[in-house]
Protein backbone atom coordinates (compact mmCIF):
# COMPACT_ATOMS: atom_id res chain seq x y z
CA UNK A 1 0.00 0.00 0.00
CA UNK A 2 1.51 3.49 -1.04
CA UNK A 3 2.81 5.66 1.98
CA UNK A 4 1.60 9.67 2.11
CA UNK A 5 3.45 12.04 3.95
CA UNK A 6 1.00 14.63 5.55
CA UNK A 7 2.94 17.78 6.52
CA UNK A 8 0.32 20.53 8.17
CA UNK A 9 1.54 24.43 9.58
CA UNK A 10 -0.59 25.94 12.11
CA UNK A 11 -1.49 29.40 11.21
CA UNK A 12 0.13 31.90 13.01
CA UNK A 13 -1.64 32.60 16.36
CA UNK A 14 -3.07 29.22 16.09
CA UNK A 15 -1.50 27.38 19.93
CA UNK A 16 -4.85 28.75 21.22
CA UNK A 17 -6.91 27.00 19.13
CA UNK A 18 -4.72 23.85 19.28
CA UNK A 19 -4.48 23.36 22.78
CA UNK A 20 -8.59 23.81 22.68
CA UNK A 21 -8.88 20.87 19.94
CA UNK A 22 -5.77 18.66 21.04
CA UNK A 23 -7.98 16.50 22.97
CA UNK A 24 -10.63 15.89 19.97
CA UNK A 25 -7.59 15.84 17.64
CA UNK A 26 -5.40 12.90 19.55
CA UNK A 27 -8.78 11.00 19.88
CA UNK A 28 -9.85 11.66 16.07
CA UNK A 29 -6.20 10.16 15.02
CA UNK A 30 -6.96 7.02 16.89
CA UNK A 31 -9.62 6.41 14.04
CA UNK A 32 -7.63 5.70 11.28
CA UNK A 33 -8.82 2.44 10.52
CA UNK A 34 -12.59 3.79 9.72
CA UNK A 35 -11.00 6.05 6.86
CA UNK A 36 -9.10 3.54 5.59
CA UNK A 37 -5.56 4.28 6.75
CA UNK A 38 -2.98 3.26 8.89
CA UNK A 39 -1.07 5.80 10.84
CA UNK A 40 2.66 4.01 10.40
CA UNK A 41 4.00 7.35 12.50
CA UNK A 42 2.58 11.13 14.33
CA UNK A 43 3.26 13.57 16.17
CA UNK A 44 3.71 17.38 16.68
CA UNK A 45 5.98 19.82 14.96
CA UNK A 46 7.96 22.05 17.26
CA UNK A 47 9.74 25.22 17.77
CA UNK A 48 13.81 24.95 17.90
CA UNK A 49 13.63 24.75 21.65
CA UNK A 50 11.14 21.93 21.86
CA UNK A 51 8.81 24.31 23.81
CA UNK A 52 5.70 25.17 21.68
CA UNK A 53 3.59 22.96 19.08
CA UNK A 54 3.73 24.56 15.64
CA UNK A 55 2.16 21.88 13.01
CA UNK A 56 2.12 18.42 12.40
CA UNK A 57 3.61 15.35 10.70
CA UNK A 58 2.32 12.32 9.99
CA UNK A 59 3.27 9.03 7.71
CA UNK A 60 0.12 7.47 6.25
CA UNK A 61 -0.68 4.21 4.66
CA UNK A 62 -3.22 4.50 2.57
CA UNK A 63 -4.83 2.72 -0.41
CA UNK A 64 -5.13 6.26 -1.98
CA UNK A 65 -4.50 10.40 -1.76
CA UNK A 66 -8.39 10.26 -1.89
CA UNK A 67 -8.58 8.12 1.76
CA UNK A 68 -5.79 10.66 3.08
CA UNK A 69 -7.40 14.12 2.12
CA UNK A 70 -10.89 12.16 3.67
CA UNK A 71 -8.63 11.47 6.99
CA UNK A 72 -7.41 15.14 6.72
CA UNK A 73 -10.35 17.34 5.75
CA UNK A 74 -12.54 15.25 8.78
CA UNK A 75 -9.00 15.92 11.47
CA UNK A 76 -10.83 18.37 14.32
CA UNK A 77 -7.65 20.53 13.25
CA UNK A 78 -8.75 21.11 9.91
CA UNK A 79 -12.09 21.83 11.16
CA UNK A 80 -11.20 24.50 14.04
CA UNK A 81 -8.64 25.83 11.12
CA UNK A 82 -5.82 25.26 13.24
CA UNK A 83 -3.82 23.95 10.23
CA UNK A 84 -2.75 26.77 7.49
CA UNK A 85 -0.91 25.11 4.87
CA UNK A 86 -1.14 21.40 4.56
CA UNK A 87 1.23 19.56 2.11
CA UNK A 88 0.32 15.48 1.27
CA UNK A 89 3.34 13.99 -0.81
CA UNK A 90 3.65 10.28 -1.79
CA UNK A 91 6.35 9.15 -0.20
CA UNK A 92 8.91 5.99 -1.17
CA UNK A 93 10.28 4.44 1.73
CA UNK A 94 14.34 3.41 0.67
CA UNK A 95 15.28 2.47 4.51
CA UNK A 96 13.37 2.26 7.82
Amino acid sequence: MPLFALHALDRPGALPLRLEHYAAHRAFVETDTDYGITIVLSGPLQTDDGETMTGSLFLIEAPSRAAVDAFVAADPFTRAGVWGEVTITRFHRRRG
